[in-house]
């Protein structure tokens, strides 16, 4: 987090990054989705110095996250079924599609 930053941003970026890991990400990838997230926030608010066109244009990643959260007529992304079909030990996910990893896991659960 950049130095200054308030409260309300440190404990959202520790939040965002926590969840992330809890998905499987590496703590790496965690941070940085953690940190582009926030930073985001912070453009679309003015709490930044400078923002990019797209952060102030572009959809909150709150609601972006609630459109790709499963909620959505598309359901949950390929990354996200596939970290699911990697906990769940599913063989041939790597070359598994979206479509292919979702029947894998129903196929599981029954």
């Amino acid at each position: 987090m950049p130095a200054g930053s308030s409260p309300k941003r440190e404990r959202q970026y520790e939040h965002i990054k926590q969840s992330a890991q809890d998905r499987g990400e590496s703590a790496g990838r965690a941070e940085e989705i953690a940190s582009r997230t926030v930073n985001k926030e912070r453009a679309r608010s003015g709490e930044s110095r400078t923002a990019s066109r797209t952060s102030k244009q572009d959809m909150s990643s709150g609601e972006r996250g609630g459109r790709r959260s499963g909620s959505g007529s598309q359901g949950p992304t390929r990354d996200q079924l596939y970290n699911e079909a990697k906990q769940r030990g599913i063989e041939g996910r790597s070359n598994m599609n979206k479509g292919q990893l979702q029947r894998a896991l129903n196929a599981k659960k029954s």
